[in-house]
């Protein structure tokens, strides 16, 4: 999904044919704030993934898998800034088909669960998924400025969206766990992440093809 950049943004290049250059993220402060977050999910996968093993929740699973992936993805993006145009939307593609592949696994686990196991509690997935929201919350705020620009930099903003969604839905998914004193709001819940996250590795493969075809 190709989209120009908003006023607030970096400041975009041009080409002698004037057209505009999207931000790739080679500045100082955006390697600065990307290694923030990149620390920020790494601390949320370990307090996220000792409850989601311990409940068995589906939800929290999503959750802790995504903020695992989420730093080692950001991880690749910081990696390719100042790369060639080739490399940041081959870095991009990796992350698109990274996150396809956590949805896929996610609902395979819904599914097994759906077959088996007792019901989580409640509170402990609505308190996990609150921490993991206001996690969320600080990435977002570190990268809303940055939330245009090629397919590397744009997909660390879909993530960090993505995950602002994930983390309100687990939160509300314990409520209505406690509430049903059933498994299925988790399954449920679970299974729709799965979707979203598709969206998005979706959007981001569209993109970086784009990208890499403009590039060749």
């Amino acid at each position: 999904m190709t989209e120009s950049l908003s006023a607030g943004e970096p400041a975009a290049s041009s080409c002698s044919c004037g057209a505009a250059v999207k931000f790739d993220g080679s500045t100082p402060a955006y390697r600065r704030i990307l290694t923030s977050v990149i620390a920020i999910n790494g601390a949320a996968f370990l307090a996220i993934a000792g409850g989601a093993a311990l409940q068995g929740s589906v939800s929290l699973g999503a959750n802790a898998l995504d903020f695992l992936a989420d730093a080692a993805t950001y991880g690749i993006s910081l990696a390719v800034i100042g790369r060639s145009a080739a490399v940041r939307s081959s870095a991009a593609m990796v992350k698109g088909a990274s996150l396809a592949a956590l949805a896929l696994f996610i609902l395979g686990y819904a599914i097994w669960r759906a077959a088996s196991g007792a019901p989580p509690e409640g509170f402990v997935i609505t308190g996990l998924g609150a921490l993991g929201f206001f996690a969320n919350a600080l990435a977002a705020l570190l990268l809303v400025r940055h939330r245009q620009g090629d397919a590397n930099v744009r997909s660390v903003w879909l993530c960090t969206r993505n995950d602002l969604i994930q983390s309100l839905v687990v939160a509300g998914t314990g409520v209505a766990v406690w509430l049903t004193a059933s498994r299925w709001p988790d399954l449920i819940a679970g299974a729709v992440l799965a979707v979203v996250f598709l969206q998005s590795a979706w959007s981001i493969l569209k993109q970086s093809r784009e990208e890499r075809k403009a590039a060749k």
